[in-house]
Order: C-alpha cells, then structure tokens, then sequence
C-alpha cells in the first residue's frame, strides 16, 4: 500500500529525473558548439595561438632534436676517449683536439636524427606517441604537491612504525633468551 506522500515523492523525484538529465543534455550541445567554433569567438577574448602552433606536432621535432643532442653527447665522449686511448698508443695523435671531436659528434647526431626523420615508420611512430601524449590530462601544480605531502607523511609514519615494533620484539627476544 502507497499513501499520498509515497506517491508525491516518487513524482517528485522522476521529475529531478528528467530535470537533471535535460540539464546534461543542453550542456553537452553547448560544448559541442564550443568545439566547433574558434577559441576567441566561443570564449569572448583573444587566445594566444603561438605555442600551440604546430599542435603535438611540435613535441616530434623536439624529440629528433634531443635524439640528436643525445646521440652527439655520446659520440663525443666516445671519440674522446678514443682518441686518448689512441694518443696513448701512438703518441703522434698528441691529446684529443675538442673542436674536431664535437663538430664530426655533432654532424654524425645530425646525419642520425635526418636519417630517422626520412624514415616513414620512425616518423609515424614519433608522431603517434606524440598525439597520444597530448591527450593525457596531466596533473595540476596543486595534485602533485597533494600526493607528494601524502608519499612523505606515510613514508614516515611507516618508518616509526616498523622502527618501534622493531625495538619492541628486540626488548621480547632479549627477554625470551635470557632465561
């Protein structure tokens, strides 16, 4: 049996129902609108477009420009070495010469990062991870300080923890065997 209360209730409630899921709807129509037009004609104000420029495209050349950083880092402590080592076997080499060592380690980074960029796989690869790395949300300023502060305190709690239950089987064991 339902009385007159139940029945209101039950109407009040389909009704926030609807109200709430015609609330969402509208809302996700107006942000499909906002999609679709420019930055500044859907949020009323001038939008910096220069670093979003080349889009994620940006982070690809970034990374063929550290790959061949990395790669010249590499070859250079390499060639370096190598030519003292050589200069210790045959002394006519005398001591590693730095402006021929990082220019060849700095042409052959180049020649690697090039050879990579005209590769199609490669290429499609970078860009690949590129765009999926820009869709990741990532953490606000705010969260990472929140999460670290919550790793040290629990780090810490833990670390008085096991040194106390530590101590006291310490004082049991010494107990037990001095009988």
């Amino acid at each position: 049996m339902t009385t007159k209360e139940d029945l209101e209730k039950a109407e009040g409630a389909e009704e926030a129902e609807s109200l709430e899921a015609s609330v969402r709807a509208a809302s996700r129509e107006e942000d499909e609108v906002l999609d679709k037009v420019a930055p500044e004609e859907a949020y009323g104000a001038e939008v910096e477009s220069a670093p979003l420029q080349f889009g994620y495209q940006r982070f690809v050349y970034a990374a063929y420009m550290a790959g061949a950083m990395a790669v010249a880092f590499l070859v250079a402590k390499i060639g370096h070495v190598s030519w003292y080592r050589l200069g210790q076997w045959k002394p006519d080499f005398g001591e590693p010469k730095d402006e021929i060592v990082y220019s060849v380690a700095g042409l052959i980074g180049v020649l690697v990062a090039v050879h990579y960029w005209r590769k199609p796989s490669a290429r499609q690869y970078t860009t690949e991870v590129a765009e999926e790395l820009s869709k990741v949300t990532w953490p606000t300023r705010k969260e990472v300080w929140n999460s670290t502060t919550v790793v040290i305190l629990t780090t810490l709690f833990a670390t008085v923890f096991f040194a106390l239950m530590d101590q006291f089987w310490k004082f049991v064991t010494d107990k037990i065997y001095s009988f």
